[in-house]
């Protein structure tokens, strides 16, 4: 498993059109804060219980919860795919955790708060938290004396990254939903749809324009179904720490399922869109990091999915 692993690490993975993948996840931003209103940060006030335990959830929890994962599974996972999990940790919820919340008839509207604050903060909180946990884990490693691939965490660069990508278009859209609220109603949904649909085009478009590294479907296949199993045991860790936070804590059952959905659906699109931008650029052996991270943006649809169902059919 190390040995195929390290094979994914040494690829040279290329992005289909990096500037296309900006302008997308721009769009998801610009469609998350069109859903987004002063109350929903007044909600975090009045009624802070379950977002608290969200955002615990989300920023403490998940990412120390994948320190431990990665640490125990050292011996059978590289440096890089556990960077790229700890990358995925480290962003903010997924925008189309919206919509799986309202499927599973959860508290969508504590699920829109959470979305929309940790969006928010992520331009500070994700940079923090992937410098914080990767560091941890090289210096994991080096107290050890076993050498780790270097990797430069660039700090300064993510955040100004993260504010060009995600601060922007919040902006945009939060000035869309004051001053054209009726425009803003009206666009938030279709937004949504085409910026998932078109990214998930772009994930599959990439891997097919990387197969030809790979000699042939079956040696493909070979090394990327450890990531499918890594990306569904990280996952399904992420689900579990919501559905616990609001089981131990005794959330009702439409907070409950929000905050599962919720903590289940991270924003990989960030974390990919970080790897190919100036932040990352130089660094080799990157390869495990974009597949976990791409993997997790498609798999993460599938999960969620499956997860409102089945609370929709629980009563």
């Amino acid at each position: 498993m190390y040995e195929q692993l390290l094979t994914l690490d040494k690829l040279q993975i290329t992005a289909p059109g990096s500037n296309l993948l900006n302008i997308v996840l721009a769009l998801v931003m610009y469609g998350v804060a069109l859903g987004v209103s002063p109350k929903r940060f007044k909600d975090v006030f009045t009624k802070p219980k379950s977002i608290l335990l969200g955002l615990v959830g989300q920023w403490i929890l998940l990412p120390a919860a994948t320190y431990l994962l990665v640490i125990c599974l050292r011996s059978y996972i590289t440096p890089m795919v556990a960077m790229g999990m700890i990358l995925v940790a480290s962003c903010p919820g997924g925008n189309i955790s919206n919509f799986m919340t309202s499927l599973a008839k959860g508290n969508s509207e504590l699920s829109v708060s959470m979305t929309a604050v940790t969006t928010t903060c992520a331009p500070i909180v994700t940079p923090l938290n992937f410098t914080l946990w990767g560091t941890l884990y090289v210096n994991f490693f080096m107290k050890r004396g076993i050498e780790v691939p270097y990797l430069h965490i660039p700090f300064n660069e993510i955040v100004v990254t993260v504010v060009m990508l995600l601060g922007i278009p919040l902006i945009l859209g939060l000035l869309t939903t004051h001053y054209l609220p009726k425009v803003a109603e009206k666009i938030k949904k279709p937004i949504k749809i085409l910026s998932v649909i078109i990214f998930i085009a772009m994930i599959i478009v990439a891997f097919v324009g990387n197969l030809n590294q790979f000699d042939g479907f079956k040696d493909f296949y070979e090394n990327i179904k450890w990531i499918f199993l890594i990306v569904l045991v990280h996952n399904a860790i992420a689900l579990s720490i919501g559905f616990l936070l609001g089981t131990i804590f005794k959330s009702d059952k439409p907070d409950r399922r929000a905050l599962t959905i919720e903590i289940g659906i991270q924003n990989s699109g960030l974390g990919l869109i970080l790897l190919f931008s100036p932040a990352f650029a130089g660094q080799n052996a990157l390869g495990g990091m974009m597949f976990v991270t791409a993997w997790w943006g498609i798999w993460h649809i599938v999960s969620g999915l499956l997860v409102a169902t089945l609370f929709q059919k629980i009563k």
